[in-house]
């Protein structure tokens, strides 16, 4: 099985930066990773993507990022960073973590959630 943890959330003045985190603990040997991301939902709206890494670094980002995040993979772990930089008011958000993981040989791509982290952004 693979379990997300998630940290980095918080409250950040307007213009601000935050990193948040995401280990995965996967206690299988069979799972190996394909993709892991953040996604975020604001009260009243959809989830949407914010930034996926894929295992071959490729990145994509949702439109509003627009150059203020960035992703990365930590070389010889599978933990992900999101560095936000520039936040505005209209960051406020659940962030989730997801990540999907190959089981076997192509047997399945499971895909896994976090619990979510709390971002706020004060004024």
């Amino acid at each position: 099985q693979v379990q997300l943890v998630e940290s980095g959330g918080g409250v950040v003045q307007t213009g601000g930066s935050l990193r948040l985190s995401c280990a995965a603990s996967v206690s299988d040997n069979r799972y190996s990773f394909n993709n892991m991301g953040w996604y975020r939902q604001a009260p009243g709206k959809q989830r949407e993507l914010v930034a996926i890494i894929r295992w071959n670094a490729n990145t994509n980002y949702g439109d509003f990022v627009k150059g203020r995040f960035t992703i990365s993979k930590a070389a010889a772990a599978d933990t992900v960073y999101l560095q936000m930089n520039s936040l505005g008011p209209e960051e406020p958000a659940v962030y989730y973590c997801t990540a999907v993981y190959e089981y076997g040989c192509g047997l399945a791509m499971n895909n896994y959630w976090g619990q979510g982290t709390k971002v706020t952004v004060t004024s």
